[in-house]
C-alpha cells in the first residue's frame, strides 16, 4: 500500500532516504531550503548539490514551500540539520495534519538543539514543541550508513527508536527492504546520544589518521598503528556509553549494537564521513587556522563547504560533561581543539596515554 511521505531537508541524508521510501513506491515530497535543489531534483531527478550521480525516481517531487511538504502526510521524516531543525520545526506548528496530529513524524538529524535551559537531546526537544498528541510518539532513525550507499542500494542496517512501540514500527516497515535493515527500539534517549556523540569521536579519528600518514612530517615516528586506532575507538565507545547512561539511556546494548558501535565505526573509518574529513583537514590543511574559537567556527560553518555536526555536537557535550560531572578527555580533547585551547598532537599523545 502506497502512502504519501514529506521529507524537510534536501540535503544528502534526507535524499537518500527519499529515494529508499520511493524505491518501494511511496510519493515523496521533499522541502529543499535551496531552490536550486528543488528545480534539479524536478527537472534532473538529481540532487547535484548534496548527492550527485544518483538518479532520483520519478516518484520524488521538491520544492521551497515547507507547508506543501509537510501537510497532508502520512508520514513526515525531519531531516534538517541540527542548528536549523527548531526553527525549521517551528514553521510547520501551523500545518493541518501536523496540528492535528495526523501525521508520524520522525527524525533522522544528528546532534542536541540548544534551548534555554542549555542543549538537549533533539526528540525531547521537539516533542515540547509539537502538539501534545506527539508526545512520546516521535521516532528517531539512526545507525552506520551513508547517503552514498544507502542511496546505490548498499546493505544497510538502521534503528528507529521510539517511546511508542506502534510508531517504531510503522516507520521500520515504511524504511525497510531486502537491502535497508531496520530494527525497532525503545531507547529513543541512548540511541539519539550515540547518532550525536560519534561525530565527535571520529573528528578526533580524522586527526590520528593524518597524523599516522604523516609521522616523520610531525616528528612522531613509530607512535601511531592500527591498534592506536582500536584504542582510540574504544575509548571513544566507552565516554559514548557513559553520556547516554547520564541523559537516562536505558538499555546498556544500545552501545553495543548498530546505532552504537556500528555507527561509531563506520563514521570513524569510512571515506565517506564528513567529521573523519574535517579532523583530517585540522592537520592537513590547517583548517582551523582562520577561525577564533568554536563559537566563531559555528557561525561560519558555512565556509567549509561541507557540514561536520561532530563541530557543533563537541561544543554541547563540553557542557552536558561539566553538567554531570563526567570524565571524557577524548570528547573534551575535541572540544579545546575546536576551541584552539591545545593542538591536535597534545590531544592524541596526552589523552590516549592518559586513558586509564
Amino acid at each position: 500500500m502506497s502512502s504519501n511521505v514529506g521529507i524537510i531537508g534536501a540535503g544528502a541524508w534526507g535524499t537518500a532516504v527519499a529515494k529508499a521510501i520511493a524505491d518501494k513506491g511511496h510519493t515523496v515530497d521533499i522541502w529543499s531550503h535551496e531552490e536550486i535543489t528543488a528545480k534539479n531534483i524536478n527537472e534532473r531527478h538529481e540532487n547535484t548539490q548534496f548527492l550527485p550521480k544518483v538518479k532520483l525516481p520519478p516518484n520524488i517531487k521538491a520544492g521551497t514551500d515547507i507547508t506543501e511538504a509537510a501537510n497532508g502526510k502520512e508520514f513526515l521524516i525531519l531531516a534538517a540539520p541540527s542548528l536549523f531543525l527548531l526553527d525549521t520545526v517551528k514553521k510547520i506548528l501551523h500545518v493541518p495534519s501536523i496540528r492535528e496530529g495526523e501525521t508520524c513524524i520522525g527524525v533522522i538529524t544528528k546532534g542536541f538543539i540548544e534551548t534555554q535551559r542549555g542543549p538537549k537531546l533533539i526528540v525531547e526537544t521537539l516533542e515540547n514543541y509539537l502538539p501534545g498528541f506527539y508526545g512520546e510518539s516521535l521516532v528517531y532513525i539512526a545507525g552506520p550508513s551513508h547517503a552514498e550507499e544507502v542511496a546505490s542500494g548498499r546493505i544497510t542496517g538502521l534503528i528507529a527508536a521510539s517511546a511508542n512501540a506502534k510508531n517504531s514500527i510503522r516507520f521500520r516497515d515504511l524504511l525497510r527492504s531486502e537491502r535497508l535493515l531496520v530494527f525497532s527500539s525503545l531507547d529513543v534517549r541512548g540511541v539519539q546520544v550515540a547518532a550525536a556523540a560519534k561525530n565527535v569521536i571520529a573528528i578526533a579519528f580524522g586527526m590520528l589518521d593524518a597524523l599516522k600518514l604523516n609521522e616523520s612530517k610531525y616528528g612522531l615516528e613509530d607512535m601511531f598503528g592500527d591498534g592506536t586506532e582500536s584504542l582510540l575507538l574504544a575509548a571513544g565507545l566507552n565516554e559514548i556509553q557513559m553520556l547516554g547512561l547520564a541523559l537516562g539511556a536505558t538499555h546498556s546494548e544500545t552501545f553495543t549494537s548498530i546505532s552504537g558501535v556500528g555507527d561509531l565505526d563506520v563514521t570513524c573509518r569510512s571515506i565517506y564521513g564528513r567529521n573523519r574529513r574535517f579532523g583530517r583537514e585540522i592537520i592537513e590543511k590547517n583548517i582551523l587556522d582562520r577561525f577564533k574559537g568554536i563559537d566563531d567556527l559555528i557561525n561560519r560553518i558555512g565556509e567549509i563547504g561541507y557540514l561536520p555536526e561532530g563541530v557543533v555536537a563537541a561544543k554541547y557535550m563540553k557542557t552536558l560533561i561539566n553538567d554531570h560531572k563526567l570524565r571524557m578527555p577524548i570528547s573534551s580533547g575535541v572540544y579545546k581543539i575546536l576551541n584552539k585551547e591545545i593542538n591536535s598532537i597534545e590531544l592524541l599523545d596526552g589523552v590516549l596515554k592518559d586513558l586509564k
